[in-house]
């Protein structure tokens, strides 16, 4: 059995790990949005292309986890942790997967542009990144009272969400004929606000975490 100077070497790897794989999807969801407003087709190739390495990170911890768990038998406090460890990725893996869907939106911007803002979409974008930099944050610095804050910016996106859908819809009664760009655009809307529930996941991970408590936040 490794002693607990070991222990926490390894816990301390692990942060490093899951704060590369954070890191990598909040950039890979701004990388998105700037592709989808500048109609950059390689930089979306590139946010498709980092998602594999998401992916390899999440394998990496999740056997990392399984390893520590087996042999060292945790309890309390460090199950709890390292618990977390693995729902933690599995919310980042799955918010990798959103900022992908981002990516293909903006090739089809690219290749058939939409003639109305899509401001909105950006600033679900950007608000849904800060949300995931900052629970991030709380999960690394055990901090409760940040993650239940950083949840209640959901509010924001599902706002925002529900605003452009009325814009598409208004843009549809008087342009039936793209109903099927309308219908695409719903979906990336619908993406980027499922993406702030998958960050309010992860403040509840790490409420778990730090308090024990199964805890819904900003429900």
């Amino acid at each position: 059995m490794i002693t607990r100077i070991q222990f926490n070497e390894e816990l301390t790897r692990l942060h490093h790990d899951i704060l590369s794989m954070g890191t990598r999807v909040e950039n890979d969801i701004l990388k998105a949005l700037d592709a989808l407003r500048s109609g950059d087709i390689d930089l979306a190739k590139e946010v498709k292309a980092s998602d594999q390495l998401v992916n390899a990170l999440q394998l990496k911890i999740e056997d990392q986890v399984a390893v520590l768990i087996a042999t060292q038998q945790p309890v309390a406090r460090d199950l709890r942790e390292l618990v977390t460890m693995l729902k933690f990725t599995d919310q980042l893996e799955r918010i990798g997967d959103y900022a992908v869907h981002l990516a293909k939106a903006a090739k089809r911007q690219a290749e058939a542009p939409y003639p109305r803002s899509l401001e909105r979409l950006a600033v679900m974008a950007r608000t849904g990144s800060a949300m995931l930099h900052d629970a991030i944050a709380a999960f690394l610095s055990r901090d409760e009272a940040l993650a239940r804050v950083t949840a209640t910016r959901d509010d924001e996106i599902d706002a925002n969400h529900k605003a452009f859908i009325k814009e598409l819809l208004d843009y549809l009664r008087e342009y039936p004929d793209q109903a099927v760009q309308a219908t695409k655009l719903i979906a990336t809307s619908g993406y980027l606000e499922r993406l702030g529930d998958h960050v309010t996941n992860l403040c509840e991970c790490v409420v778990y975490m730090v308090s024990g408590a199964h805890a819904e936040l900003n429900d």
